[in-house]
């Protein structure tokens, strides 16, 4: 878990999950930068991190469009020392009856979730390429995609779709960029027990098909992020881990 000195991008790193992800990157020693599109929450987020006498450097600004991401990819490279790693964080989790489902409502998921998704991996491997490999690796990529890939969910087939896809998109980018030793994994969990996911009230439902009993809570999946950033993980590349408590099986 020793991440010292690592420069790391977390996109949606100003709440939830991915809020949890840049205070245990910051915790184990790496320099971070949060890309997010929500000002104020970031505000919030550094906030608490000083609260912590932990720290983190910021970039404003929206990932689904593919110049604006490059812009902000290659802006926040640039506040790093190297760029060694990218987390993807970033979706949004809506819920809606399948025959409900607007062309709205699809485009949007899409856009951030796999779009915006593609856009950061892209932007990331031009800049790693061109990096000298340190140790054994080049750099690394871990996308967040969702339980919900790889088990039907009711309400969620457009959310679902678009977690299937990010775990194509790690193994597409996992086999395209392995002879330049860059390693792109992914982390799906079930039901986290963020402040957001609590509101939703569907949490639970989810525990209550959990053969563990409960849901995860942040830890137990940013555990798994900080690992496949670091030099611990220096082989495994275009894997997703299920992190749900056993709701996969159940």
């Amino acid at each position: 878990m020793n991440l010292d000195g690592k420069g790391i991008i977390v996109t949606g790193g100003a709440s939830g999950l991915g809020l949890a992800t840049v205070e245990a990157l910051a915790q184990h020693g790496a320099e971070v930068v949060i890309l997010d599109i929500n000002q104020s929450a970031i505000v919030g987020s550094l906030e608490q991190l000083s609260a912590k006498g932990l720290k983190a450097q910021h970039m404003i600004g929206d990932i689904v469009a593919r110049q604006s991401a490059l812009h902000l990819v290659k802006a926040a490279a640039g506040m790093l020392p190297r760029l060694d790693g990218l987390v993807n964080c970033a979706g949004v989790y809506p819920r809606r009856p399948i025959l409900e489902i607007t062309d709205e409502d699809w485009d949007f998921d899409w856009k951030v979730n796999v779009r915006g998704t593609y856009n950061t991996m892209a932007a990331t491997v031009e800049i790693m390429k061109r990096q000298s490999i340190v140790g054994k690796v080049r750099g690394r990529i871990v996308n967040i995609s969702s339980v919900d890939a790889f088990k039907a969910h009711p309400q969620n087939a457009h959310y679902a779709a678009t977690k299937a896809a990010v775990v194509s998109l790690t193994r597409s980018f996992a086999l395209e960029f392995a002879p330049d030793q860059i390693l792109v994994n992914g982390v799906a969990p079930a039901g986290i027990a963020t402040e957001k996911a609590k509101g939703a009230g569907f949490l639970p439902e989810l525990a209550a098909h959990t053969p563990l009993g409960r849901n995860a809570e942040l830890e137990d999946i940013v555990s798994w992020i900080a690992f496949m950033l670091g030099e611990g993980n220096n082989y495994m590349t275009g894997e997703t881990v299920i992190v749900s408590g056993g709701y996969i099986f159940a």
